[in-house]
């Protein structure tokens, strides 16, 4: 029986827009008046209450094979359940490498709007026996059955942000991911890249949005979930081979353009040179490429909407149950998916624009960058193809087995000094022709760092590459690279940089004294003071340098965050940035953060024993096969007697100049005025130090 329905979605006042239509002599023909059977609703997945769509629609879903079937295939990946644990940025670590018993492999999960092409920024940490996040998921003892989604893990595939505000933007995943709950992948029979690269083109399509958001009817428009169930049931029409080809060929364009659109971004496995430059020496302008995308979704939706023969007063009408999904023929919008991530322009604000151009800068100083793409000593790098595994470096780094004639761990910002970062940066900018602002030394002092850290921030994940260590007025920084660094590093700031530094201002305070013994002018005596305090400031940098330099011992597989933490009181310049690590380090005093590296170098005497309940932490360490075995029943379980006596592993991993250094930087962490806990805190120091609980 066929029911009549007046949709007043879009009327201001719905009373009086019911009375017209009613009155309306005409009310026949109305297009706001539509006569279904309800019985029909059944005929699109999950029975939406669409009454406004016509047959012509609703066949689809009858005569049209569904996503789900033996030729493709939609899953939903697993969550680490302790990101912070098991979850890095690429350029944190060496993605391809092994580390201790596992290997960084990169991770789909999610990120903003961005049709054919996005960067995988992420990688997580893989044990290829055990699978160890999906063993234990950051819960100590507790095992689960495999996911299935396992079994698709490093295929070539296609994959979308879970949830976000905007509509669904399907990328190629590269072979060699896992995918993840907030990224579900979607794959083809025998890997078949043209088939893969044709799915992109209608997945991206506004037909296939459209039918997707008949589904999603009863979702909060303002914040879609693009289920794996939503993407199995949809409806993709039936491909000739020709179809096959122009469709496959358009969205290998697509993908081409995106990636370029990424080249300017340094923290990309596309990345080649800043935008400026590379306009410059590959032509590659960002409004010319804008346009091309334009043109090229234009022609996939044209092609999308033949192929499912969605005539054209259907797609008026289907056109309102998609209001909140983005058209891909109109410019990416700024989006935020619910992994935190931003889609945006880079080129949003002036701080911005000026920051690419002097990062890039900074790190072919430090030699993370080849300069010689921008002056055409290099060719740039041919583009892969969409389902390659990523690279281990982006094009616009030295190729493997290539460096530079000299790779600097440290620098300063003292002019004169033959580490002078800004001298150096200045150089580099005159080699490749390129402006920098006249104040750059302030700005490095003072603005560099906090956009540093904006830029290398992903996923809810802070991983700066370049540390500032400054005396509180930035009036003198020493820069690390992570990529550089040692053990001895700190050891080397203290004796070949800070300690020389202060010895020279000091003879200069003395000379300033000297010359105004026998009076002085106001705007002596003001320089004089100056002076006075930037003396204090560098005792103070160089006391807390000698502080933590016989302790630090970093490891990049713990992440930035916790190889940064011991520092905290090193970078009194950036408040914000000092209260993260503060965190981090009380967090990692407290036992939270076992696993690291460091906190076995800091606290053997307390991790050590929890090997021996937590089998997690037991692989994290290399103890495993100490205290736990596996049985016939393919099941472990702690060893009754372990194979190496506890006291004397944590006697091995002990040292007496590490422990004293420790008890130092707990004792100034909790002194009055720096963050401490007064009598309270000066208790839990103790047990930090001593590896009581805390």
């Amino acid at each position: 029986m066929k029911t009549i329905f007046l949709r007043l979605v879009e009327a201001g006042d719905k009373a009086a827009a019911l009375l017209r239509i009613i009155g309306d002599p005409t009310y026949a023909q109305n297009p706001q008046r539509f006569y279904v059977d309800p019985a029909d609703f059944v005929n699109v997945p999950r029975s939406p209450f669409a009454y406004w769509i016509s047959e012509n629609i609703r066949r689809l879903f009858k005569e049209l094979p569904s996503f789900e079937g033996p030729e493709r295939l939609a899953r939903r990946g697993p969550s680490t359940c302790d990101d912070a644990r098991y979850v890095r940025c690429w350029w944190e670590v060496e993605s391809a490498e092994p580390h201790g018993h596992g290997i960084w492999r990169a991770y789909a999960k999610g990120g903003a709007f961005s049709p054919f092409f996005s960067d995988i920024h992420l990688v997580v940490d893989w044990e290829p026996r055990r699978s160890t996040f999906l063993g234990f998921f950051g819960r100590p003892g507790r095992e689960i059955e495999k996911p299935e989604s396992v079994d698709y893990f490093f295929r070539p595939g296609l994959t979308w942000p879970r949830r976000t505000t905007s509509g669904i933007s399907v990328r190629a995943m590269p072979g060699g991911c896992i995918f993840a709950d907030k990224g579900p992948a979607a794959f083809a029979a025998n890997d078949d890249s043209d088939e893969l690269l044709a799915l992109l083109a209608i997945m991206n399509s506004r037909p296939f949005s459209l039918l997707m958001s008949l589904q999603l009817a009863a979702v909060d428009v303002a914040a879609r979930s693009y289920e794996v169930g939503i993407i199995q049931t949809t409806p993709i029409p039936n491909l000739a081979d020709t179809d096959r080809a122009i469709l496959s060929r358009l969205a290998r364009h697509g993908w081409s353009l995106m990636r370029t659109l990424d080249g300017g971004n340094e923290t990309s496995h596309a990345f080649v040179l800043p935008n400026r430059l590379n306009e410059r020496v590959a032509g590659c302008g960002r409004d010319g490429i804008r346009q091309k995308l334009d043109a090229l979704h234009n022609e996939i939706n044209a092609a999308a909407f033949a192929l499912y023969d969605i005539r054209q007063e259907d797609r008026t009408d289907i056109a309102g149950a998609a209001t909140a999904v983005a058209d891909l023929g109109e410019a990416v919008p700024e989006q935020v998916d619910d992994d935190g991530d931003v889609g945006a322009d880079d080129d949003a604000s002036d701080s911005i624009r000026v920051d690419p151009l002097i990062s890039w800068l900074f790190g072919v100083v430090f030699g993370r960058f080849d300069p010689r793409l921008a002056t055409g000593e290099r060719t740039i790098p041919r583009e892969p193809e969409p389902f390659d595994p990523l690279p281990s470096r982006s094009p616009g780094m030295y190729p493997e087995g290539e460096e530079p004639a000299e790779l600097p761990d440290i620098l300063v910002e003292d002019e004169g000094h033959p580490f002078d970062l800004a001298t150096r940066i200045i150089a580099v900018a005159e080699r490749v022709r390129a402006e920098v602002p006249e104040n750059l030394r302030a700005w490095l002092a003072k603005s560099f760092f906090p956009l540093h850290i904006k830029m290398y921030s992903k996923s809810r994940r802070k991983a700066p590459i370049y540390w500032q260590l400054a005396t509180p007025s930035a009036g003198y920084s020493v820069w690390i690279y992570i990529h550089a660094f040692s053990k001895d590093t700190l050891f080397r700031v203290q004796n070949d940089y800070v300690a020389p530094k202060l010895a020279h201002e000091e003879r200069r305070l003395e000379s300033l004294t000297s010359e105004l013994r026998n009076g002085a002018t106001a705007g002596q005596r003001k320089e004089l003071a100056a002076q006075e305090s930037f003396v204090e400031e560098l005792r103070s940098f160089l006391d807390e340098v000698k502080r933590v330099a016989p302790l630090w011992n970093p490891n990049l597989d713990d992440g930035v965050i916790i190889n940064f933490a011991p520092l905290w009181r090193l970078v009194l310049h950036h408040k914000p940035w000092q209260k993260e690590l503060k965190l981090s380090w009380d967090a990692l005093c407290e036992g939270k953060y076992d696993w690291a590296h460091l906190a076995m170098h800091l606290w053997p005497e307390r991790v050590v024993p929890k090997c021996a309940k937590d089998r997690s932490l037991a692989i994290a360490h290399g103890l495993e096969d100490v205290f736990w075995a596996e049985g016939t029943d393919r099941k472990w379980d702690a060893r009754k007697t372990p194979m190496r006596d506890v006291d004397e592993l944590v006697r091995e991993s002990t040292s007496p100049a590490v422990k004293s250094a420790l008890e130092s930087l707990v004792e100034a962490s909790a002194a009055p005025g720096n963050g401490g806990r007064g009598r309270g805190g000066r208790r839990r120091a103790t047990a930090f130090v001593e590896g009581g609980d805390a």
